[in-house]
């Protein structure tokens, strides 16, 4: 696969050597000549210096043939601008920007990109999950916000120890895909037995999110 990433900093940084690890391609555009010089001495990939909204930075990056750009930089406006270079002009398959203002998520939409993940919104949602919830490890959203899958570990507190999965009342938008117990994994079925320790792998739609959390939980 290969990956065109406009911004900079560690972020960048990091995410570059995590796509190399899965040995893709990855090209990053940045428009600060020092910053084009440190990813060049520390990562074996193509760092170009320019401007990633510009359509002759994204041309010297090939995006033409690339399956997906990240635009990532501080400034809204230039991730904008740089997803519908990528898409209107290059055809990239896969966009995602990065919105540093979470009022400015449903522009981007509205204006065609329709992968843009405010970090701010996503990071403070896990903190709150995590504050109300202390045994979810993880919140993953897809399909822009419209499904969650959730790991819950069971505790002593849970109301569903000791009860099969048939006699749980699960909401109709609740879906438990696995049960890790003991690091080993169990497809669940109607006469499975949830046991404290046990890590429920759900798949829920947000209206349900909260309801079956409690549910398994036993918060108020």
């Amino acid at each position: 696969m290969k990956v065109i990433i406009i911004g900079g900093g560690k972020v960048v940084y990091f995410l570059t050597k995590t796509f190399l690890s899965k040995e893709c391609q990855v090209t990053i555009i940045n428009n600060n000549k020092d910053d084009c010089e440190w990813f060049a001495k520390r990562l074996k990939t193509t760092v170009i210096y320019g401007d990633g909204s510009d359509q002759k930075s994204q041309e010297d990056a090939a995006a033409g043939g690339a399956d997906c750009l990240i635009a990532m930089t501080p400034a809204d406006e230039d991730n904008l601008i740089a997803c519908q270079v990528a898409d209107r002009i290059f055809g990239v398959p896969r966009i995602l920007a990065l919105v540093n203002n979470p009022e400015n998520v449903e522009i981007f939409k509205k204006l065609g990109i329709k992968l843009a993940l405010s970090t701010v919104e996503v990071v403070s949602k896990i903190i709150e999950e995590k504050i109300e919830f202390e045994e979810i490890t993880n919140l993953i959203p897809l399909a822009e916000g419209k499904i969650n899958v959730t790991e819950v570990e069971l505790t002593y507190k849970s109301p569903v120890l000791g009860t099969p999965l048939k006699d749980i009342d699960f909401p109709k938008g609740a879906l438990l895909a696995c049960v890790i117990r003991k690091d080993t994994p169990i497809i669940p079925r109607g006469f499975t037995i949830l046991e404290e320790g046990d890590k429920l792998v759900l798949i829920t739609m947000p209206d349900e999110y909260e309801k079956v959390l409690r549910l398994l939980t036993g918060e108020k």
